[in-house]
């Protein structure tokens, strides 16, 4: 689809998802990449909470480490103006990272990890949504970025 058939915010929604699945992160594109870590950030906190999307970056963030990790989705949801959500992944962040890794190599309690992946999932369900919103006026605002013309 090129840029001038785009014609509703769901079609730009659609077309920027769609390259967003056929990316292989990391790319070279810096734009791709923050849309990328947000959008995925708001897939698997939507169906699954922070446990899925430690699950799903778990790889990325051995390969970086959980500081560039933190950091590089901080700022990504920073870039799209979704300062509550950065302050979610700043508070809880290193603490998830540190309990599940602990539970993969079972030196900890069940308990203890979803102790901490439930606050965080909490303060991430009481922004209601807002999180979408703001990925769509993002997404309307960098698409031409992203499609030929």
């Amino acid at each position: 689809m090129k840029r001038n058939e785009l014609m509703t915010r769901d079609d730009i929604w659609n077309v920027v998802i769609d390259i967003l699945s056929e990316a292989d992160f990391p790319t070279e594109n810096k734009v791709l990449n923050e849309i990328y870590m947000v959008f995925q950030y708001y897939s698997e906190l939507e169906s699954g909470g922070h446990e899925s999307l430690l699950t799903w970056f778990t790889e990325y963030i051995e390969e970086v480490g959980i500081s560039a990790y933190l950091k590089e989705i901080v700022e990504s949801l920073e870039e799209i103006g979704a300062y509550d959500y950065a302050v979610i992944v700043n508070t809880y962040g290193k603490e998830m990272w540190k309990l599940f890794v602990a539970l993969e190599n079972s030196k900890i309690e069940e308990k203890q990890f979803y102790t901490v992946i439930e606050k965080a999932d909490n303060a991430y369900n009481k922004l209601d949504g807002k999180l979408e919103e703001l990925l769509v006026v993002y997404f309307v605002e960098i698409h031409k970025e992203l499609i030929e013309g």
